[in-house]
This record gives C-alpha cells, structure tokens and sequence, in this order.
C-alpha cells in the first residue's frame, strides 16, 4: 500500500488512500503510466501535484464497451486531460508502407492493439459524450502537431485541426507544463477570461471560436483549411509562415479559418530557464512503472531506464523531424547539480547495475549551446542553426558538456556513462570526439547521415556527405590509436522528397564502398506538420516554390527501399 502513495493514482483504491473525496484533473494517456521524466503524462502530473493539484492518471483506457475506465474518478473539479502518449497513435500502429505493427513499446509485454487509431480524437469524443460540460484540454506529439491543417499520410489528404474532429476545448502544444498550470489557476480561480469553460489568453494553446472579435489585429491570417484543400501551394505557403512563426523567440499569433469557425493559436512562452527545467526534473519521479505492472515489461521504458536527458530542444532543423516544432529550436539545459542528482536517484534502484545507456538528449552534444548575442537569435527565423552554413553567433563551447562526462567518469556508482543519443558530427570538436569515442560509446556509435546526394541532403537540411566521411576517418583513427574496435552505425532514409532511383543508386554505391550492409533501414513516413511532409503531400519546395520530384505510390517508394540491400538483389 506504502508503494502505491509514491504514484499518482490509477485507481478509485489509490484514490480512496489518500482520502479524497474528488479529483482535480484526469489524465488519459495512450501509454502506460511509467514514473519518469521521459514520459509526458508523469511530468504534467507530477508538475500539476507539486503546484497543490490532486492528480489521477487513466493510462490505456479501454474504448470499447461500456466506458468503465473513462467513469472510473468521475466528474473532475477542473478539467480532463487527453494525450495519445510519446508517439502519434498513427505511427505507432502503421510502417511507412501502412502495414498493422504488431507491437507497441509503449504498452506492457508489447502488445498492440491497446489504444485506437486517432487516439486523441476517440478518447475526447468518449470524454465529451460521458460529461458534456466538462472542459477536455488535449496536449502531447498527436495533438501538438495537428494543430492546424495538415497532411494525414494515412488517410491521404489533408485534415482540418484536430481542434475540430475531436471536440476538445483547447489544445497545449510543444512541452505543457507552464500551459497546464496556468490552464489549472485560471479554471479554478474563474478568472474572466474564460469561455465556454476554458481560458483563451494562455500562451502555447490553440482553441475554436466562431467569434471574429477574438481575432487579433495583428494576427498572421493563413489561408483557410477549405482553400488550401483545393490549392496546394497555398498549403505549402501556410506550412513556410508556421515554421517561420515557430523559430522565432518572439512569435506572432496564427489563425485558420475552417468553415465559420477559426483556430486561434496563441504564441509560445519564451524558452524556460534552467531553473524552471530543473524544478522539473527534481520532481519526486520513482523512476519505474506504476505497481500496477509488476513482471511486466515495457519495452519504450527498458529502453530509457537508465538514459539520462541533459537538456531540451534542438537547432537542428532537419526537414523530417518534430523535434523543434515539439520542443522548441532553442536549447534549455538543465544544471549540472539537477543531471548529478538524478544520476544519484538512479543508482539507488534495487536493479541498478552502475551503467547509465544514455547521458543525451535530442541532440547529444548540444548541451549549453546558444546564441552568443541574444538579441540576435531574437530577431531569427532560420529553421537550422547549423545549415546551410552554422551561425556565427552560435556559441560552440564543449566545456560544461565535457566537464559533465568526466565528473559522472569519476563517480564510485557509476561503472560506464554511455552516450546512445544521436550526435551531430557537423558540431564537433577534437576534444569532444577523443573523450565521446574512447570513454562513452558501449562499442557502437549511432550516427544520422540520412544520405549521400547533395541534392536530398540539402532537401533534408542536413550536412554534406563529404562532412560524414571526415568524421567517419576521425572516428576510425581515434579508434586505431586508443586500441578500440567499435562500429560507426551509419541511419540512411529512402523515398524523402527530392530523392531519386539515380540517388539511391548513388547511395548504394557509397555503402558498398564502405562494406557496409544496412538491415535495418528507414523508408520516409510522412508525419504532421513537417517540411518534408509538405513537400510529400505538395510536391513543391515551400522556400522556393519549384516543383519537387516525390516516390509516392508503394511501389515507387518499394523500389527505393531496394537499393539498401545491394548485396541481396541485382
């Protein structure tokens, strides 16, 4: 019972112990509830508890007869919280040629089949049918990234916000915590500006009205869902101003008409601070799953137990990643004293084995970046600190990145520390290589070229292939005089916009010179509000307007996939 109390409830028993009579905020979730900063649910929870909220978690709901698990606390004090989980239900369920997945990491043992399709948009339609006037708040990867107009690989064609098919009444994107909190103050304190049961000021939210007294004069106006359904370059155009609008510090307001009603999506809060980031992390986290689970495996937790995340964001900006239009393009790093106590926290768990897999983030080797100006970076839009060329006002210091490897090196708990995020080898340095290879890769380091062709490679807004192959012989040589034999594991994509058959060829000529035999390989997907999508979806390169080639049916996008194996076909 004892072990219980050190988990938000899942149950009117867990509830019932700690002797309430009500719950503040029911959250649904498309995963199971894991006691861990990786996951969204456990974070919001654990900040909204912190804050004097009472908190319950419905983890993987069953949609199906009787509604049992979405009545089991009730009608909440404040409001429901609805997220699919870590993943957009319809990649987790779907490969990039729409087969059925067969397993789910996210869900005890692996099992598919354990939340639905569309995942947010089921869970709010229950939600809105059971208690009609209760405000539901939709917020994680699912949610953040429909919310406006986008492409639905799925269903092949465009889908308005998700704002409207599900019937929630606002929606959080990017990282929730100061949204939900503020969210919670003003329900509960009925504060006036609320409508229709939730607040409409709040940054980083997105919200229906049909009241054009609402829309802010200074708002960018996108064109509406029905005109970028029948033209596709304005949906190109939409996506270019979104993600301009989304790079900024200081953002503008977007609203798309759809029908007679408009969303509206506030701009974000400024990037939290390393003492906001660290609050968060310090949170009393029990770094397992819930009891509930007991001799289950979770294999998306197996994965991240013992992984440690340095910082947020990503100035990366490749064309095919929701990192930064999730998180956000400028880096927040949590304190060094903040990475140290959880390492500590980590080592006291009854399986602990001295072994930290991880010590990451997004990015590996982006810790403390910034800007070395701030006034510059807010008068930036660029998509990628780092192409086409990296910014001259980047700060590139390795110093409190190292500094962090080689105090945790000397900690009497920790055996190994190694590094099994991705790193980007065009932000490099000698000093930070040498220390990376020799004391933090566990025998394969994992790298993301993507591609050889410039031409796709620029279309990914990644770094040449010749800058690759440089770090590829730096790596091989670090290796050759500290007397190691580790792997350089290099991920390639098939099929992204822009990509050929001749590029493909290209690229199996480069992995055979290399001997190099990929198995497992990467076929493009297209997910939400990405650039790479909209080039998919349109076809045209939203910066230029020029026409972009696509593999679009299976069979052209089949073909592609094929020259990976060079050593299988003819």
């Amino acid at each position: 019972m004892a072990d219980l109390l050190k988990y938000l409830p899942t149950t009117r028993k867990e509830t019932d112990l700690r002797g309430w009579d009500e719950v503040d905020i029911v959250f649904f979730s498309g995963d199971a509830y894991i006691d861990h900063p990786s996951f969204g649910a456990a974070v919001l929870g654990r900040v909204l508890e912190a804050a004097g909220y009472r908190v319950a978690i419905v983890p993987q709901p069953d949609w199906h007869g009787d509604y049992r698990d979405f009545r089991k606390f009730g009608r909440p004090r404040l409001y429901f919280a609805v997220s699919a989980g870590s993943m957009d239900s319809m990649v987790n369920h779907y490969t990039a040629a729409k087969r059925r997945r067969s397993d789910d990491a996210y869900t005890p043992e692996g099992k598919a089949g354990a939340r639905p399709d569309y995942c947010t948009i089921t869970y709010c339609k229950i939600l809105k049918q059971l208690y009609p006037d209760v405000p539901v708040i939709i917020g994680g990867i699912e949610a953040s990234m429909r919310r406006l107009t986008h492409y639905d690989y799925w269903q092949d064609k465009l889908m308005p916000s998700i704002l409207v098919d599900s019937g929630a009444d606002l929606l959080v994107y990017g990282m929730g915590e100061q949204a939900m909190t503020e969210i919670a103050e003003q329900i509960k304190n009925e504060k006036l500006k609320i409508i229709n049961g939730v607040p409409h000021d709040v940054p980083q939210t997105a919200y229906l009205t049909s009241n054009k007294e609402e829309l802010p004069p200074d708002a960018i106006m996108l064109a509406s869902h029905e005109e970028v359904v029948r033209d596709k370059r304005k949906h190109a155009e939409n996506f270019r101003l979104m993600e301009i609008e989304s790079n900024k510090i200081n953002q503008t307001t977007l609203v798309q008409q759809v029908g007679r009603q408009y969303v509206i999506v506030n701009p974000s809060y400024p990037p939290m601070t390393t003492e906001q980031l660290d609050a968060v992390y310090d949170l009393p986290y029990q770094y397992t799953p819930h009891p509930k689970y007991k001799d289950k495996r979770i294999p998306a937790y197996e994965m991240i137990k013992w992984s440690v995340c340095m910082h947020r964001g990503c100035f990366g900006g490749c064309s095919f990643c929701t990192i930064s239009a999730h998180q956000g393009k400028q880096i927040v790093s949590r304190s060094k004293a903040s990475i140290l106590r959880q390492i500590q926290r980590l080592s006291r768990l009854p399986d602990w084995h001295g072994v930290i897999s991880d010590l990451g983030g997004p990015s590996a080797n982006m810790y403390m970046m910034h800007g070395k100006d701030r006034s510059v970076c807010e008068k930036c839009a660029r998509a990628s600190c780092l192409q086409p060329a990296i910014c001259k006002n980047l700060n590139r210091d390795f110093g409190p990145l190292l500094d962090i490897y080689r105090t945790v090196d000397q900690l009497p708990y920790v055996k190994h520390a190694f590094v099994g995020s991705g790193i980007r080898y065009d932000l490099m340095s000698d000093d930070y290589a040498r220390q990376l290879i020799t004391r933090h890769v566990s025998g394969r380091l994992k790298v993301a070229p993507e591609h050889c062709s410039d031409t796709v490679l620029k279309m990914m807004r990644k770094p040449s292939w010749e800058n690759y192959l440089r770090f590829r012989e730096l790596f091989l040589r670090i290796n050759k005089e500290a007397g190691l034999n580790q792997q350089l594991i290099p991920y390639f994509i098939s099929s992204h916009p822009g990509c050929t058959n001749r590029d493909m060829s290209l690229l199996a000529d480069e992995t055979r010179k290399m001997h190099y035999h990929p198995e497992q390989v990467q076929d493009f997907t297209p997910t939400p509000m990405t650039l790479s999508t909209t080039m998919f979806y349109t076809g045209i390169d939203p910066y230029t307007g020029q026409t972009v080639y696509v593999a679009r049916t299976p069979e052209q996008k089949k073909q592609q996939n094929r020259y990976f194996f060079w050593y299988k076909n003819k």
